[in-house]
């Protein structure tokens, strides 16, 4: 069965009383505009601020709902409602990598996006891949040089993960210590535990290590 659920944004530029009109207008309109479409209104998002900034309360809140609640077809007035300058460009890629369908009422269906608007999306696709491949390969190349130096993750992390599945938290401190006396760096450390399935940042990969340096001198 088809999801017929979307969600409405509507945004104006500042906080004054003249502009809770301009607010309720859109959501009108746009409540139309998706029933006209088919869609079944979920919920609606608004925002009094600046289209330059993403750091909105109510952007943050759609994107979170629209994730939580799997729905992916957004309603807006036009696309500067999403954002101006920059900051338009970045939630359009945002909403692109989530795969979210973006209806108009300007363009009275489908976003139309120009030739550069579609050239720049093209080239952060492109990079952020490269990106991923980037982080993949620091990973192989982390694991390599742990083997090759005779560290075995099969021995030293075959329970990573708690019996309901989810994957540990936790900073393996032993893995740490013998990755790090093996030469390898603090990301390239970091990178080799995210790719057995540690959710750790390099901050506390280091701060671990330091904190069992002091513990050592003590």
């Amino acid at each position: 069965m088809m999801n017929n659920k979307a969600v409405l944004y509507c945004r104006v530029s500042t906080e004054k009383e003249t502009q809770d009109t301009s607010i309720e207008r859109q959501e009108i309109e746009l409540r139309d505009f998706a029933k006209l479409e088919g869609y079944e209104v979920a919920e609606v998002f608004t925002d009094r601020h600046s289209g330059y900034d993403i750091d909105r309360e109510g952007l943050l809140d759609l994107l979170e709902f629209m994730k939580e609640y799997h729905i992916f077809t957004l309603f807006v007035q036009d696309e500067t409602r999403l954002g101006r300058g920059n900051g338009r460009m970045a939630v359009l890629h945002l909403l692109q990598k989530m795969n979210v369908d973006i209806f108009t009422l300007s363009d009275s269906g489908n976003i139309k996006l120009n030739d550069m608007d579609t050239m720049l999306l093209e080239i952060l696709a492109l990079v952020e891949e490269y990106q991923r491949k980037l982080h993949n390969a620091k990973i192989r190349r982390g694991m390599k040089r742990a083997v090759q130096n005779g560290y075995r993750p099969e021995n030293n992390l075959k329970d990573r993960g708690n019996p309901e599945g989810r994957d540990r938290i936790d900073a393996p401190i032993e893995q740490i210590i013998s990755l790090r006396q093996k030469g390898m760096t603090f990301e390239e450390i970091t990178a080799t535990l995210n790719g057995l399935g540690f959710q750790i940042s390099k901050a506390t990969v280091h701060r671990r290590f330091k904190e069992y340096e002091e513990e050592q001198d003590k």
